[in-house]
């Protein structure tokens, strides 16, 4: 030891040597320059050596396990006591703060009987906003038993944490809850670990001198102590300051300076670890922070913090998270299938549709359903199916959470509308949803306000154009014309119809009761045959008008006709060859596209990454598309039908024309006056009439006697049959 002593004083030099010395040998050296480095079974640093001690490095559990309850908000705690174990310190840190609220102290001592364990264990139950369970002087067998009790039992979910220090080397996986937190230390460095970390610590105070002094760090110590000068300062002196001032993370634990001496300590990894699944679904110890100094850190990305903390974590046990996940119906990652008779989905996930992205809303219906006695309207219950859907249920199996699954309520995507955002990106950022699972399109809006995942499934923009269907619809025959000129045929034929009745029968010449002795009657049923047949150009049985102005008109519709069927076939033949083709189009670039014809109808997915992507490339074809955009991607590809709305106006119209009828039958033909003069009747009509008042007299007046007829125009006639004899 004086050789070395004398080396080192001539040398001027840090000297680091290998010794074994006694808990109080440190105070008697004064050497500074001397640098010891050894291993006994307790080891303290000297000036500038390593000396690890158990008793100084050692975590308190007590002061850990309080500052991980405190930094997870779990302020209602029980206890238990596996065997017999001093936690006066944890008691008194617990009793001390007013947060915290001590429930039930389950003393297991001596009790082996499963019976007696569970009477204990029901004292759990009480009270119900217990959050975590911290158990001392378990080991893994006990604490393996005890949690097939409280499975057995149905107790409520605990966060269950190991409060004694645990070689977690040597702790097992098998039969133990998930989340289950344990704090300790993984052995105790070897020889190679300390003398790694002495040079790393030689080679940082280097580095660190040389960048403030590189003169004095660098300068040559003496190689011959004949010719050791006294100077005012030397580089091994230089260097011993950024020694005693060096701190970092070593293979043996953290080694830095003890506050109150110059003594490097190293002091032991402690670790805090929680059982969770690996990737491939096996449970496993994940570390997730470490303690050191009196503070818990956490690992980066170890582990989600609380909103607005910036240090410590959530360690709540996978199994316990509970997401709210938002989606929408697009197929073929979405489908949705109705619910069965008792409310449920033998196939799929059940979800629900609310139609509203309301927090309280979608809680309260979650709520309900979620209880025994809960009910949710059918209506608003849906079977969620498809690849997002399973993709969703392996995510959850794998990494341990629940979910709730609900449809987005305005079935968009989300788009930045009006200074906020709607559908999907809505709903995230008003934390209705904790997470959004869908074929959802990722673009440079929505990456700065949410979080995307990693693609699982990868695409691109395309055209769709749409292909005649091979078979005709019903209404085929409309297409070579308008719709606005089938209107203007029809209302004409009508008009005209109603001009040839009234010219016919205002005319001296008409085919009237009045005009000249006609045995027919051109009624407005008539004009309409007969315009019908000119229209159509079918030969069937008509009754013309006689007058000279209704000929006319009918010569005029006959006309009209014509050149209505010859531009109606000469258009048929142009869209029967031009239905065998479709647009083709070469790209977003093609001219169809920004420069439409009358006609050319596109579109898109309303508040989609396409329609946003248009809008800000193309502007112009945005503006003339936006008209025709559509909710969902269906409706655009699978458009309804024009007759059928037809059909429906149709068959309104006949209902009111009903309606109508009725109308006039039974409150405005009883109230018109009958005219003074006699009004026109049928030849049949009249004739029938006659007869009937002539019966009656004739019955009235000579009873008994025999009449026969005679004819007239004016009606029959009855004369006596004695007469006629």
């Amino acid at each position: 030891m004086s050789q070395i002593t004398h080396l080192q004083q001539m040398s001027r030099v840090p000297f680091p040597t290998f010794r074994a010395i006694s808990k109080h040998t440190h105070s008697q050296m004064q050497n500074l320059l001397h640098l010891i480095l050894f291993i006994p079974s307790r080891i303290e640093v000297q000036q500038y050596g390593i000396y690890p001690d158990k008793q100084t490095v050692e975590a308190p559990p007590s002061h850990l396990l309080y500052r991980l309850l405190m930094m997870n908000g779990w302020w209602d705690i029980s206890i238990l006591l596996c065997q017999e174990w001093n936690i006066s310190d944890f008691l008194f840190l617990i009793k001390n703060n007013s947060r915290f609220h001590l429930g039930t102290l389950v003393n297991l001592t001596g009790m082996a009987l499963s019976q007696v364990l569970m009477r204990q264990l029901e004292a759990l139950r009480e009270p119900s906003s217990i959050k975590g369970v911290v158990m001392f002087g378990c080991d893994i067998r006990e604490v393996r038993r005890l949690w097939a009790l409280a499975t057995r039992m149905t107790l409520p979910e605990f966060q269950w944490i190991l409060g004694d220090s645990q070689n977690v080397a040597e702790l097992r996986t098998e039969g133990l809850p998930l989340g289950l937190l344990a704090h300790g230390v993984m052995g105790s460095p070897s020889l190679d670990h300390y003398v790694r970390d002495s040079l790393e610590l030689v080679a940082r105070a280097v580095g660190s001198a040389a960048l403030v002094n590189p003169a004095m760090a660098l300068i040559p110590g003496t190689t011959n102590c004949m010719d050791a000068q006294q100077l005012n300062g030397s580089s091994g002196e230089f260097l011993a300051r950024f020694l005693a001032n060096t701190s970092f993370e070593g293979q043996s634990g953290f080694i830095s300076r003890e506050s109150q001496a110059q003594i490097l300590i190293s002091e032991a990894h402690h670790y805090i670890w929680s059982l969770q699944l690996d990737p491939l679904g096996q449970p496993t110890w994940t570390r997730l922070g470490r303690w050191r100094r009196g503070r818990v850190l956490m690992d980066q990305g170890g582990w989600q913090s609380h909103p607005g903390s910036r240090i410590g974590g959530d360690w709540r046990r996978y199994a316990k998270l509970h997401m709210r996940v938002v989606t929408l119906v697009e197929h073929p990652f979405v489908f949705t299938r109705e619910v069965d008779g008792d409310g449920l989905c033998p196939a799929g996930q059940l979800c629900l549709d609310p139609l509203t992205n309301e927090s309280s809303v979608l809680e309260g219906l979650f709520q309900n359903l979620g209880r025994r006695n809960g009910s949710v309207p059918t209506h608003l219950k849906k079977c969620c199916y498809g690849y997002c859907v399973d993709l969703l249920e392996k995510l959850g199996e794998d990494m341990g959470f629940t979910f709730d699954l609900y449809i987005v309520g305005d079935g968009k995507y989300g788009g930045f509308k009006n200074g906020r955002w709607t559908g999907l990106v809505g709903d995230l950022l008003s934390g209705a949803a904790h997470l959004a699972v869908t074929s959802f399109s990722i673009n440079s809006a929505r990456s700065q306000v949410i979080d995307f995942t990693s693609p699982f499934f990868s695409t691109s923009l395309g055209i769709l154009v749409r292909t005649r269907d091979t078979a005709a619809p019903i209404g085929a025959f409309m297409w070579p014309l308008h719709w606005s000129m089938w209107l203007g045929i029809f209302v004409s034929l009508h008009v005209t119809a109603i001009f040839l009745t009234l010219y016919e029968w205002h005319s001296p010449f008409g085919m009237t009761p009045r005009g000249r002795n006609r045995n027919r009657v051109f009624s407005f049923s008539s004009a309409l045959n007969v315009c019908y047949a000119i229209l159509f150009g079918r030969t069937v049985a008509i009754k013309p008008p006689k007058c000279w102005t209704g000929r006319l008109l009918m010569n005029l519709w006959a006309i009209f006709c014509l050149f209505c069927l010859s531009t109606y076939t000469a258009n048929l033949a142009a869209v029967m060859v031009g239905e065998k083709t479709y647009e083709q189009l070469s790209g977003i670039h093609d001219p169809k596209l920004h420069h439409p014809s009358q006609g050319f109808r596109f579109a898109t997915v309303r508040e989609s990454s396409a329609e946003d992507y248009v809008k800000k490339s193309f502007p112009e074809m945005h503006e003339y598309m936006r008209r025709y955009n559509v909710p969902t991607l269906q409706m655009g590809i699978k458009h309804f039908s024009g007759l059928f709305v037809m059909l429906c106006v149709g068959v309104a119209l006949s209902l009111l024309t009903t309606i109508a009828e009725h109308i006039v039958y039974k409150l405005v033909i009883p109230r018109v006056k009958e005219p003074r003069s006699k009004y026109w009747l049928h030849t049949s009509q009249i004739c029938q009439e006659h007869s009937l008042q002539v019966d009656q007299r004739a019955v009235e007046e000579h009873q008994g006697q025999n009449y026969t007829p005679e004819s007239d125009w004016n009606g029959p006639i009855y004369k006596r049959t004695d007469q006629l004899l």
